[in-house]
């Protein structure tokens, strides 16, 4: 069986869309589904949609946040659910092409691979801004983390319940999945496909979430702001060091030790500067482990289809 994973956010429009697009390829797949919507908090008519479709489909199962925990809590709640050999992980906006699930299957099912991952060849569509942004996140955390991550890889992968199952022990409450992809292995080829526009609906991603979601993504998997932050104050110690040598050497042999405030005030307000900096990159990691201590859950279910037919 085959569980598709769909984290939802406000897509009352693409929901039907989505699940014509994938029924009409069901003959083609050969496999038995299994559809695992994830309704993030959504404040329009979502739900709804999901109660109907739940309703005259026995293979749709939907999830209900009590409110918005995120796409992130999302995909991890509809891995936890779902049930099938094979996994994989949509987008509802069909910018992740269903016609490419039966080539997917095809090669998980003939190949040694464990799974598929999809990417997009180009970001046509995309504003230019964002594409420089999202490209040098991809060659800075390769540069900077040991964990490998490719550039335009989308969430949208095939895998075997085997390396669900591996995700799944990574139970963090801080979740970045495309790193958690990589990090776990596992034999992992990806096909290409040109960039898509959303079917219907607005994006919830505007430039500072995906610049906020991109630093998580750092944080989480490196350390080099850290030793970045070491090299800083360790530096700063070096400069202050020997300028107060040349001050002291200065002073012996010219007898001038009062003048030069402006640029005493300078180099207090400079070094002032990179103790916050350094304290600032400090304090999101303990953010983060402040936050994971606390053992909250990932996210909490308010509704789903069991219940409502119960």
């Amino acid at each position: 069986m085959l569980s598709i994973v769909v984290p939802c956010y406000n897509e009352q429009e693409s929901i039907p869309l989505f699940y014509q697009a994938v029924e009409k390829l069901r003959p083609e797949m050969g496999q038995e589904l299994e559809y695992v919507f994830v309704n993030d908090g959504s404040n329009d008519e979502t739900l709804s949609e999901l109660r109907a479709l739940a309703g005259k489909d026995s293979s749709v199962h939907y999830l209900s946040f009590s409110r918005a925990f995120g796409k992130e809590a999302a995909l991890y709640a509809g891995l936890q659910s779902a049930t099938g050999d094979l996994v994989t992980v949509m987008d509802v906006d069909l910018q992740d092409p269903p016609e490419l699930l039966p080539k997917m299957i095809h090669m998980i099912q003939t190949q040694d691979i464990d799974c598929v991952g999809t990417r997009r060849a180009d970001r046509a569509g995309e504003p230019r801004l964002r594409s420089f942004f999202a490209r040098q996140f991809y060659r800075l955390i390769n540069r900077i983390s040991s964990t490998q991550m490719v550039d335009g890889a989308r969430d949208f992968r095939l895998m075997t319940r085997q390396m669900v199952n591996a995700i799944l022990q990574l139970s963090e409450y801080n979740r970045f999945s495309k790193g958690l992809f990589s990090w776990v292995g596992f034999n992992t080829k990806y096909i290409s496909y040109p960039n898509r526009e959303r079917v219907a609906g607005q994006t919830s991603w505007n430039f500072w979430k995906l610049f906020n979601y991109s630093l998580d993504g750092i944080v989480n998997f490196s350390d080099a702001p850290l030793n970045i932050a070491s090299f800083v104050g360790a530096a700063s110690c070096f400069g202050a060091a020997i300028a107060m040598i040349f001050i002291v050497v200065r002073a012996l042999l010219f007898h001038n030790s009062a003048a030069g405030w402006p640029s005493l005030v300078c180099i207090i307000l400079f070094l002032g500067g990179l103790q916050l900096l350094c304290l600032g990159i400090i304090g999101k990691y303990i953010g983060k482990i402040f936050l994971e201590t606390k053992k909250r859950p990932v996210y909490i279910v308010k509704e789903t289809d069991k219940t409502v037919k119960d």
